[in-house]
């Protein structure tokens, strides 16, 4: 199973640390030394912020990604319960993006690379899970609020199982009231 970040809402107060902390895992510090203006600050996830609403979306990691069957030039892959982007293949073309039933994936310029024609190269662009970056996930990480966590096939096994446990508990209450409204009844 792939593994993925969630955000919860009720926690999340749209800081937008994870984005910075996410640029920082993936670009080294180098970019507080940088003119802002010479540096295309590109996260990989996004913050979808409204008057009652603040959460990041980011890539689910799915198992049958849509992004990938999508992808002619092959870029996309699936490694180490991540769904990853071979930068070097990526054509640019979008249909992933088109694709990802999330809006995961974004284009970003490819600081030093140029396309034939000699514009600035632009590759897919999404959440990797923080793959090859000691610490997991630097999104988890820097939120103060701790609204960010890590998913892998054990957690998400212990969700289901609790949520089964607290459906037939809802179920046995209302079987055990309904059992009641009969006796009185009679």
């Amino acid at each position: 199973m792939n593994y993925f970040v969630k955000g919860n809402p009720d926690l999340c107060i749209g800081c937008r640390t994870c984005m910075i902390g996410c640029v920082v895992a993936h670009e080294g510090k180098h970019i507080f030394e940088v003119d802002p203006d010479s540096y295309t600050f590109a996260p990989r996830l996004h913050m979808v912020k409204t008057a009652r609403l603040s959460v990041p979306v980011q890539c689910k990691q799915c198992e049958n990604p849509a992004c990938m069957a999508a992808c002619a030039a092959g870029a996309i892959y699936q490694e180490d319960h991540r769904v990853l982007i071979r930068e070097e293949k990526c054509i640019g073309c979008k249909a992933c993006m088109d694709a990802c039933p999330f809006g995961a994936i974004d284009l970003k310029i490819v600081t030093g690379m140029t396309q034939a024609d000699g514009s600035e190269k632009k590759t897919a662009n999404k959440c990797d899970v923080c793959h090859n970056i000691p610490g997991g996930p630097a999104c988890v990480r820097v939120c103060p609020t701790q609204a960010l966590r890590l998913v892998t096939e054990e957690e998400l096994n212990d969700d289901a199982q609790k949520k089964r446990m607290e459906a037939a508990r809802k179920a046995s209450l209302a079987l055990s009231a309904q059992n009641q409204d009969e006796n009185r009844k009679v």
